[in-house]
């Protein structure tokens, strides 16, 4: 009878470990005012270590979310998960005088926390992120139309490695200019939790950041990338922001969408000018 009882206690406190899973792992380096680093969909928070190395007087949080990066996947929706867990982690680490840095899926999230924690951020820089990138590749597309089950997402789930490899080729290779770059970055989305990759792309098209937009008081730098689109991906980009209130807008001609991977130097100029402010 006792072995069973303490077989129940050792499975009931697996369950709760389970239930208590984070969304998100963090990991923090340096001392000095934080600043919180978001990477984009299924790219881990390693990508933004050449541009902490550069900032030797502030304190890094580098997050990298469940189903990337080597870290568990979680069960969908996973987008919310990912946004309560950081404000969570935002809230508990006391963490003020917050600057975010957010790229693509990571400036929406950068977004959700100043609005959510406008006491805690003082600064967002903003990297090629759409409030509704929905609105811009999918026109007209109610996200009544989006779900997990369907035939285009059966087909990603089911890809063997030859096929998911030349998928990411072509996917990379329109996202970023250098060749190892993009070789790095698929090396990331290659060994991303498929499941996590086909269905938190569903959540990010489902994504609509534009109703919080003008509740947030912190100012925001938004880096747009000039590559393939030129002056037109910053107007489109200055059309969906019309109601964020404190904003500014910097294009990066040369830049992919990756643009702290394609001007390392230039990206670094733009963020350490904007904590010198």
């Amino acid at each position: 009878m006792k072995k069973i009882l303490f077989l129940l206690i050792v499975f009931t406190g697996f369950q709760s470990i389970l239930l208590a899973q984070s969304a998100i792992s963090v990991n923090t380096s340096g001392q000095g005012d934080p600043i919180l680093f978001l990477p984009g969909f299924a790219t881990p928070g390693e990508v933004w270590e050449p541009v902490i190395t550069q900032l030797p007087d502030y304190q890094s949080h580098t997050v990298t979310y469940a189903g990337f990066g080597g870290i568990a996947p979680v069960e969908m929706p996973w987008y919310n998960k990912l946004k309560i867990d950081l404000i969570e982690y935002v809230k508990n680490k006391q963490l003020k005088k917050l600057t975010i840095v957010g790229h693509s899926m990571g400036g929406n999230l950068a977004l959700d926390l100043a609005s959510s924690l406008p006491e805690n951020v003082v600064k967002v820089l903003v990297v090629d992120a759409l409030p509704c990138m929905r609105e811009v590749m999918m026109p007209g597309v109610p996200v009544e139309a989006l779900a997990y089950e369907s035939p285009y997402n059966e087909q990603l789930l089911g890809m063997d490695e030859a096929a998911q490899s030349s998928y990411l080729d072509q996917m990379t290779k329109n996202m970023i200019s250098n060749p190892q770059d993009q070789l790095q970055v698929k090396s990331w989305m290659m060994a991303a939790d498929r499941k996590t990759f086909v269905y938190g792309y569903v959540d990010l098209l489902k994504l609509d950041s534009r109703p919080i937009l003008s509740s947030i008081k912190a100012p925001v730098l938004l880096l747009v990338a000039g590559q393939p689109y030129g002056t037109e991906a910053i107007e489109t980009m200055k059309k969906q922001y019309e109601q964020l209130p404190n904003k500014a807008f910097v294009l990066a001609k040369d830049s992919r969408h990756y643009v702290m991977l394609d001007q390392p130097e230039w990206f670094n100029q733009q963020l350490k000018a904007l904590l010198s402010q």
